[in-house]
């Protein structure tokens, strides 16, 4: 089933995003988070690409396993990164024969190592060529693209950067899944400008608990573009440690999940960090048994 199928339901759909392990053991980890977290029947899965290397190939195997081993929808992401047109063809073919027609095309961010992107020889610059690749060569395909409600980090023009995004909706994409954000009002006001942009495709909402003090400031130094609003800020601040902010972390997030919930968005895609424990936290706080309730 295409993403946008699922999103074009009544209700709130609700999915979860899990990052490629780096190795065998903690892939076999992994698979079994995945399984526990999918008694709660989430609308679909996504795994986030690698750089290169051995955790692409780790990102290929596990989503063709959770295909074929689980009843899950799968949404691969796929990234312009170190990858030749051809190599990124044959990735598809892979996915396509495997039964998986879903994918979130994005530019990715540079390997570790670089500060700046720099394009692959006969590779993609930007996330909407590949998004037009897909859209020409693989036309059965589902295509999601990432949006910004706290502002496109390297586009501080925030007039070009919904011209951006228009562009790549532009390309083919079906819908829009936005990084995380803390404040609620961020990503209403983000849907609005994409409205006003003649941009109609379904809109879902990234969130994702914060675990730790720690977790946090490796979000800022990453330069996410993370707006941490002050009583989040003051909230973590009374907490005696890290097992208190996860508690603060999961209980902002209950409540930012709530909100959108009740403006009835189109979807809300939790950033696990392939954990169970902050889902199902939310979930009971809410008095969600599992996906069905919301459709």
């Amino acid at each position: 089933m295409h993403i946008s199928q699922v999103l074009g339901r009544k209700k709130t759909s609700i999915s979860f995003e899990f990052f490629p392990p780096k190795n065998e053991e903690a892939s076999e980890d992994l698979f079994k988070t995945i399984q526990d977290l999918s008694s709660m029947n989430p609308a679909y899965v996504s795994v986030t690409y690698g750089a290169g290397g051995s955790t692409r190939d780790l990102t290929h195997d596990l989503v063709v396993k959770l295909q074929k081993q689980t009843g899950l929808t799968i949404v691969s992401h796929l990234t312009c990164v170190g990858a030749t047109k051809d190599e990124i063809g044959e990735v598809l073919k892979r996915y396509n024969s495997s039964g998986i027609h879903n994918i979130m095309a994005l530019r990715g961010d540079p390997p570790k190592g670089q500060t700046e992107f720099v394009k692959p020889e006969n590779g993609f610059e930007y996330a909407g060529e590949l998004v037009s690749y897909i859209k020409q060569n693989f036309p059965e395909m589902g295509i999601g693209v990432a949006g910004f409600p706290e502002g496109h980090p390297s586009t501080p023009n925030r007039l070009k950067e919904i011209e951006y995004l228009k562009w790549k909706v532009d390309q083919g994409a079906d819908y829009i899944c936005t990084q995380l954000f803390f404040d609620n009002n961020d990503f209403y006001d983000f849907v609005e400008r994409c409205e006003i942009a003649g941009i109609k495709i379904p809109i879902v909402a990234g969130v994702m608990p914060i675990s730790s003090r720690k977790g946090m400031a490796r979000m800022a130094e990453l330069s996410l573009g993370s707006r941490f609003p002050a009583k989040l800020l003051r909230s973590l601040s009374r907490a005696e440690d890290d097992s208190y902010a996860e508690n603060v972390g999961i209980h902002w997030a209950t409540e930012q999940v709530r909100g959108l919930l009740d403006h009835k968005v189109a979807g809300i895609h939790m950033y696990t960090l392939n954990k169970s424990k902050a889902t199902r936290k939310i979930y009971e706080s809410l008095g969600i048994s599992n996906f069905e309730l919301l459709n």
